[in-house]
């Protein structure tokens, strides 16, 4: 559900503005970059951005941690989402999936530890376990949000089949997925989180192409008085009310340039222009 304001109320009732922030790519590292990271998630939340994307896999929870020293205690209306289900084996030392009810149940609890919170808004599934049933991994999330340790229920790089599946066990706020300008091969999750109201967050929200692509991306930013990532951001968010992009960055220079994307307007025939890219990426 979308209002007049250009916000989006996950769930039903969770007010973010629609174009958020993912924090993947700040580095956690002792030093300079670490001082540059924090300053760009406190940046972010300066600028208006209330939604932040965080996830487990970041860094084995250093990202999380990161994001609390930078913003806890955290504003009002901010929300900082994380994801679990992608783990490190202490044994090889290699990441792989782990949604088994008593590993999420940890990771859940680590999850609030690092964040500093005592319920995580939103939780997502990083990925779906293809070793545990999918009732018994949603299943838990369900159970851990009945105990509220989690507000709501999102999943990650899912297809419409699977998300159809994953809310027959209980209900779904949101869903995260590859998605951008060029690269539509969710398209049909997308329309389904449409007819469901379901908050679709496309990461990886900026690609190029090739120099067809790349050319008409240029010629309707510079009618458009923006910059081609502007321009990319500002079709995700006149593709449908329920997407949320969350662009990532460890730049502050960078940062700024993404959230004016939000004041970018499209017309009616820069957006069929647009709408016909995918097929010459």
């Amino acid at each position: 559900m979308t209002s007049d304001t250009g916000t989006f109320l996950i769930g039903g009732d969770l007010a973010v503005r629609r174009l958020g922030f993912g924090a993947m790519h700040l580095s956690a590292a002792p030093g300079p970059e670490r001082a540059a990271s924090l300053a760009v998630a406190r940046r972010a939340v300066e600028l208006g951005v209330t939604l932040i994307d965080t996830a487990h896999l970041y860094g084995g929870g250093a990202n999380e941690e990161l994001l609390a020293e930078a913003l806890h205690p955290y504003p009002d209306g901010l929300l900082v989402t994380t994801k679990v289900g992608v783990v490190r084996s202490p044994e090889t030392g290699e990441w792989g999936y782990d949604s088994r009810p008593v590993a999420l149940r940890e990771q859940v609890d680590h999850a609030l530890r690092r964040l500093r919170v005592e319920r995580v808004e939103l939780l997502q599934l990083h990925r779906i376990d293809p070793e545990t049933p999918l009732a018994d991994q949603i299943g838990t999330l369900a159970e851990l949000r009945t105990e509220g340790k989690i507000g709501r229920i999102g999943l990650s790089e899912v297809t419409a089949a699977e998300l159809a599946a994953a809310r027959e066990v209980t209900a779904i706020a949101s869903v995260q997925n590859r998605y951008n300008l060029l690269d539509r091969e969710h398209e049909p999750v997308l329309d389904a989180c449409e007819a469901a109201g379901i908050a679709f967050l496309p990461w990886r929200p900026v690609a190029w192409g090739g120099a067809g692509a790349t050319a008409e991306v240029a010629a309707v930013a510079a009618e458009a008085g923006a910059t081609p990532t502007q321009v990319m951001l500002a079709w995700l968010l006149a593709r449908s009310p329920v997407v949320l992009p969350i662009p990532g960055t460890s730049r502050v220079a960078h940062l700024e340039e993404n959230v004016a994307a939000a004041d970018v307007r499209l017309t009616p025939s820069q957006r069929d222009r647009l709408d016909r890219l995918a097929a010459t990426a």
